[in-house]
């Protein structure tokens, strides 16, 4: 992709997304995500329906009249994107492959973080950690997210998500809302999910296409996967194959589900024909 074309797409998307964020998101993401805790703001004259419990006694003292300590949120919060970058995501049978719906929602989520005045990180993995970004303000930083996000090209096409989760707990020390963007082809990171998910805000936003769910009824077929690059001829005739094969996504739905919600963590389920726009604003205000 030449640079003309990268700065083109690079627009194109930040128009779209920050429309989004701007207008649909903003004021549900600062609700939903809380900042470190209360700080000390002023104080001021007590006012009927005040909290008594807020009542500044030394300043109440001085001047013989009741006076009430004011504080505000802490607002400054870091968002991370962990982001899956493996061969899987390199699928689509529609007008749009899982990477490009990944990187559109990994977009609005970085533009709701700048409108709030908050710090956005990135994380690209596959079988390792392909890309660190550290948190930083400003738009000129979201767009180079969103710039990796179109052009970069992983060494690997594997997929392990305990290891991109390993590494952020080493290089994150303090708390913040992490959103992990993939279709979850990978059973192998309960430990270090446990770990992440005790330390922070964390949501699992699984992109999925219709064809994973359900096997159409096509003949013989070659099928590849993107990950191994190995192919296998599937009967798609046999109401056994095609029976196995929705039993065995389904159960790696069931596993990503039960492994969130035990460990306190979100999910977001999201097809390639659906509006990423509507799963998000739902799951943000579920969470108000």
């Amino acid at each position: 992709m030449d640079t003309k074309e990268l700065l083109k797409k690079v627009r194109k998307i930040e128009i779209k997304t920050r429309r989004l964020s701007d207008h649909v998101f903003g004021g549900e993401y600062h609700s939903t995500f809380k900042g470190r805790g209360m700080t000390f703001s002023e104080v001021r004259q007590y006012q009927f329906g005040d909290d008594v419990r807020a009542i500044d006694w030394n300043v109440t003292a001085r001047y013989n009249e009741p006076f009430v300590k004011v504080f505000e949120e802490e607002r400054e919060l870091t968002l991370m994107l962990v982001v899956d970058v493996s061969g899987s995501e390199f699928f689509g049978t529609g007008e749009q492959f899982k990477r490009e719906v990944l990187t559109e929602i990994a977009a609005t989520l970085s533009f709701s973080a700048l409108q709030n005045n908050d710090k956005v990180g990135m994380l690209l993995f596959s079988d390792q950690v392909e890309l660190f970004i550290p948190p930083k303000k400003g738009r000129t930083h979201v767009l180079r997210i969103i710039r990796e996000l179109l052009e970069f090209e992983p060494q690997s096409k594997q997929t392990d998500i305990g290891k991109a989760l390993e590494f952020l707990s080493g290089i994150l020390k303090k708390k913040a809302i992490v959103f992990l963007l993939s279709d979850f082809m990978d059973d192998s990171y309960e430990k270090t999910l446990r770990i992440t998910a005790k330390k922070h805000d964390l949501t699992g936003i699984r992109v999925y296409d219709k064809r994973e769910v359900e096997m159409p009824n096509i003949g013989l077929v070659p099928m590849l996967d993107s990950e191994t690059l190995k192919t296998k001829w599937i009967n798609t005739t046999s109401k056994t194959v095609r029976k196995q094969y929705e039993l065995a996504h389904q159960k790696q739905v069931d596993a990503f589900e039960t492994l969130f919600r035990k460990n306190g963590a979100g999910t977001l389920h999201c097809s390639l024909e659906e509006s990423y726009v509507k799963k998000l604003l739902s799951y943000f205000k579920a969470r108000i």
